[in-house]
């Protein structure tokens, strides 16, 4: 007979038991490990071809001959497939295979980016990204149901540990990737460079994933109405998000349609998941306190990480004028320590005399010093100036990513894993999305309010300001014989300093930002989740119930 998990006790969603280990299922060893690896390396592939392209999408439209405007389209729609398809993704590896579903999606990844370089125009680069990003977002959540289904219990924080790499390795390899394909082999390889990882990948899963059977007995329960009205929904607000800023948000028609449409289809979509007998995910879920906790900072700790790795990519671009090449050392900062620091993290939170929140609230506080530092950021910073900053984020990003997935998955049964899967990828990459908009948006408005402010204090200090001399007219005055050429060349040079410390201005009200934002997720995850403790080896001697 079967005792009632303390989580439906307590009012909470309904954990399933785990069911017996199946027959397709081998005991765990060497070969599975290798199916394991490879299904990390798929996503990671994946996660490369996102964010590598959208580095190098100057390159890419220099290349194309494609206009600003419309290169942001081709990320939004990738992004918008990529998210959307994370949602729906656990229904279709349950009914078509783990095995047979992720070799599927990580070969057609890999083969619709051999004619991405050669699309003759916007519109079919952007119907062939969302092809794309439909087939990489398939893959993460396949990731978290392997490690939870089949890696044993006492490691199975490990298993999460590893997926943690998605989220903290793969964003922070983006840049040094870009730089290299680009400077060092040609442009073309922004698309190509995943196809040897992924013929590696598929050769690992073929060799190391179990063969689970198909299940197609469960298209007479298909969620027709969920996928209909979910999958443009979803679409929807992804591109709200990643286009608002550059329309001006609600003054544009585009966005004001995509918002209330979506968003009404939207709601449409999570009532038909709560009553639906063969749900993607479910809503149930949320009436637990860890899952409330660990999916609210999920979203907001990616979205903080995302954030504080575009402010000195952005800096020193805009700024220094750096290459991709020459920043790409401030990401290998934070993204090769994380090939120890997650296993460590991951050993430390495997021990059950630690409470994985107080590990939580000690990253977040690592990354909230990282952003106090970050405040004091001036026009005279360079490169070597971050690397205080991105060591603190080194020891921040796994402390609160293992930890936060812990609270999501350790109260849940191997039964509830493509149900937990689908809702913790699809707001991971809703996270990405978030920060976008969230730092286009500030930056765009500080540095607005601030090169107003500068102006302004200019226009009206001018007559003290006159008795020091005109330094920059000083040293032009020189440089030609032209009077007024040289008063062009003193306003342009003017305007530029204004521009590059109201960007700083703006930078550093961010960071302030972050300071608070994170003091308030340490805080609100040691009151809100329980205590979750990691799973352990059933006991021989523990009798069968």
């Amino acid at each position: 007979m079967n005792t009632v998990a303390p989580a439906q006790a307590a009012g909470g969603p309904v954990i399933h038991a785990a069911p017996p280990r199946p027959s397709y299922i081998p005991p765990f060893g060497l070969r599975t490990v290798i199916g394991c690896l490879g299904m990390l390396l798929a996503v990671h592939v994946a996660g490369f071809n996102e964010h590598v392209t959208e580095i190098g999408l100057s390159d890419i439209r220099g290349a194309m001959h494609i206009g600003h405007d419309e290169g942001t389209w081709v990320i939004a729609i990738y992004e918008a497939f990529n998210i959307a398809a994370m949602a729906f993704t656990p229904w279709f590896y349950m009914t078509f295979s783990i095995y047979r579903f992720s070799i599927f999606m990580t070969a057609a990844l890999a083969l619709f980016s051999i004619p991405a370089p050669f699309m003759p125009d916007v519109t079919s680069l952007c119907i062939l990204r969302a092809f794309q990003g439909l087939a990489g977002g398939c893959l993460p959540p396949v990731l978290m149901t392997v490690m939870l289904k089949y890696l044993p219990p006492q490691i199975r924080v490990f298993g999460i540990g590893g997926y943690a790499m998605s989220a903290t390795f793969g964003p922070n390899l983006g840049l040094p990737l870009e730089a290299f394909w680009f400077e060092h082999v040609g442009w073309h390889w922004l698309y190509w460079e995943i196809i040897p990882t992924a013929a590696l990948a598929i050769a690992m899963m073929a060799y190391g994933l179990p063969r689970d059977p198909m299940h197609f007995e469960r298209f007479e329960k298909f969620n027709w109405l969920g996928i209909l009205v979910g999958l443009p929904a979803i679409c929807a607000l992804v591109i709200v998000l990643y286009q608002g800023d550059r329309l001006d948000w609600f003054r544009s028609p585009v966005i004001t349609d995509l918002a209330f449409w979506g968003g009404a289809a939207f709601i449409v979509f999570v009532i038909n998941e709560a009553y639906h007998p063969s749900p993607y995910f479910r809503i149930q879920y949320w009436r637990s306190r860890n899952i409330q906790a660990s999916l609210l900072s999920l979203v907001g700790i990616l979205a903080i990480c995302s954030i504080m790795g575009n402010i000195p990519a952005t800096y020193l671009e805009a700024v220094r004028g750096y290459r991709p090449i020459q920043a790409a050392p401030v990401s290998l900062v934070v993204a090769l320590p994380q090939l120890i620091m997650l296993p460590l993290i991951a050993a430390i939170c495997n021990r059950r005399k630690v409470d994985c929140r107080f590990v939580l609230a000690g990253g977040m506080l690592c990354l909230a010093a990282a952003a106090w530092l970050g405040t004091w950021l001036t026009v005279d910073w360079v490169r070597d100036n971050f690397y205080l900053i991105q060591i603190l984020q080194v020891f921040g990003q796994p402390m609160t990513v293992i930890p936060t997935l812990m609270l999501a998955t350790m109260a849940m049964g191997p039964a509830d894993g493509p149900f937990i899967s689908g809702m913790v990828n699809m707001l991971k990459g809703l996270a990405n999305a978030v920060a976008f908009a969230l730092f286009g948006a500030l930056t765009r408005r500080r540095e607005q309010y601030h090169s107003t402010m500068l102006l302004d204090h200019h226009g009206t200090h001018q007559l003290a300001l006159q008795g020091m001399g005109d330094p920059i007219n000083g040293q032009l005055a020189a440089t030609s014989p032209d009077s007024a050429h040289v008063a062009r060349n003193t306003l342009q040079v003017f305007h530029t300093y204004v521009h590059e410390q109201a960007l700083v201005l703006a930078l550093n009200d961010i960071y302030y930002i972050l300071i608070w934002v994170c003091l308030g997720y340490a805080v609100m995850n040691l009151i809100l989740p329980h205590r979750v403790y990691p799973p352990q080896a059933p006991s021989p001697d523990t009798p069968a119930r």
